[in-house]
């Protein structure tokens, strides 16, 4: 299956061997659009795909996000770079600029639950979810038969809050072996430390089992049985100290009523965590997330 999936991601990257991705956040002024186009015109790019949004014209923030084709951009690329860095100047921009060829490599945390690890699975198969899975860490063995028939990595690492900083440490170790960038929390049920989470700002992704703000924490399913609720749903977002009150990327509810019990709401919301964290790991590996402040600007 390993070299299937690597047949298939070389392909995507050759067949994105010239695309980049642009990512701006500045202050709104007018001229922003019109200095990034010239720029890529001198630059010899080609836009294929704009997304723009401002909070407010008049001094809010402005947001964008451009995909443009640019032959030879992978030797270029550090060229665009310093290159850039005078207009980015000249409007006071947070950005990056990315190469579709240089796929994320994604480690995947996971515990006893392995239906969000099996979407993940299922989409980076099909093609949906265009990453490098490097390895797949647990601190249960439930998922290793799954994971090691695919030929992905798989460790086994025992954790509970009264070793977490020792474990952690060991991760933090795996993590840089396998030179990760992005760390998806398929129902992986530990909560990280401080420590941790400041190594990989806003690369962290976790699902949450209830659509926050409501039901923080454990036992959500439980404690929205108790309270009678109505809908139900899940939310992916960026992990930070706070539990469960990162920036949100996705989420989706479905309709329950009263002769759901917490089993059934159980059921009923493992199908919506799949694909809410799906979409949201899609929406991160192509640069599809500005993060301002607490929230996502989402140019899906």
């Amino acid at each position: 299956m390993k070299s299937y999936m690597t047949q298939r991601l070389n392909e995507y990257r050759d067949g994105n061997e010239d695309k980049g991705r642009l990512l701006v956040s500045c202050p709104d002024q007018p001229g922003i659009v019109s200095a990034v186009s010239a720029f890529l015109f001198e630059h010899g790019a080609n836009i294929i795909e704009s997304n723009q949004y401002t909070t407010d014209p008049e001094g809010g923030r402005f947001f964008l996000r451009i995909e443009f084709d640019c032959e030879g951009i992978r030797e270029k690329k550090e060229t665009l770079q310093d290159a850039f860095a005078s207009v980015a100047e000249t409007f006071d921009m947070t950005w990056s600029l990315t190469l579709a060829s240089e796929l994320k490599r994604v480690a995947i945390f996971v515990s006893k639950e392995l239906h969000c690890l099996h979407e993940l699975i299922w989409e980076w198969q099909t093609g949906n979810l265009m990453a490098e899975i490097a390895v797949v860490i647990s601190n249960h063995e439930e998922a290793r038969e799954l994971v090691e028939r695919l030929n992905i990595p798989f460790h086994y690492m025992k954790a509970n809050k009264d070793i977490r900083a020792e474990v952690e440490k060991k991760q933090l170790e795996l993590l840089e072996q396998y030179e990760i960038d992005t760390i998806v929390l398929a129902r992986y049920m530990q909560i990280l430390t401080p420590d941790f989470v400041s190594a990989h700002p806003n690369r962290i992704i976790n699902i949450h089992h209830s659509f926050l703000p409501a039901f923080i924490g454990a036992n959500p399913y439980k404690r929205a049985y108790e309270r009678g609720v109505k809908l139900i749903g899940a939310t992916s977002h960026y992990v930070t100290n706070d539990l469960d009150e990162g920036p949100i990327i996705e989420q989706d509810i479905e309709r329950v009523d009263h002769r759901d019990n917490t089993e059934a709401l159980k059921n009923i919301g493992r199908t919506i965590e799949r694909s809410v964290l799906a979409r949201a790991v899609k929406w991160h590996l192509e640069d599809r997330v500005i993060v301002h402040e607490n929230k996502t600007i989402v140019f899906n």
